[in-house]
């Protein structure tokens, strides 16, 4: 039924009780590195495909993004087309890092370490995907692992 006052209710044994204090978080706690994401969908012709790899490292409050000196690139692409690749990436990581509950702090560097490019389905709607789902996939692995019981 839920928590109710009148009723005699606990709200701590309702619900689990969490101290405001102890909700503040940084993103990332630990380096995070190799987080993959592929977004892949067949949805007609041109379907959507964007492949990256990045590294998540803790740093100065807010985000700062760059590519690796070396860099690897699966796939064809023009020096206007990575660029644009990588400027989606970028906006797709940021925007999900802004979407971030309240009390997380975004502390973090990210390196692009690499991308794979299909010729016909590449396009920056499909990086900026990509660049949503990598921050997810780092959420997940962020997490402390559970305890046995």
């Amino acid at each position: 039924m839920g928590y109710r006052p009148e009723a005699g209710g606990d709200l701590r044994r309702c619900c689990e009780y969490r101290d405001p204090v102890d909700q503040k978080t940084s993103f990332p706690p630990r380096p995070l590195r190799g987080v993959r994401a592929v977004y892949a969908r067949q949805a007609g012709c041109p379907s959507d495909f964007a492949d990256v790899t990045v590294d998540f490292e803790p740093w100065e409050e807010g985000v700062a993004f760059e590519s690796a000196a070396d860099l690897a690139i699966r796939g064809d692409a023009t020096p206007e087309e990575l660029a644009e690749f990588r400027a989606a990436v970028a906006d797709g990581l940021r925007e999900e890092l802004a979407a971030l509950e309240t009390g997380t702090t975004v502390a973090v560097a990210v390196v692009l370490r690499a991308m794979a490019i299909h010729a016909v389905d590449s396009h920056p709607r499909a990086f900026h995907h990509a660049g949503r789902l990598v921050v997810r996939n780092a959420l997940s692995l962020a997490r402390p692992a559970a305890k046995p019981k």
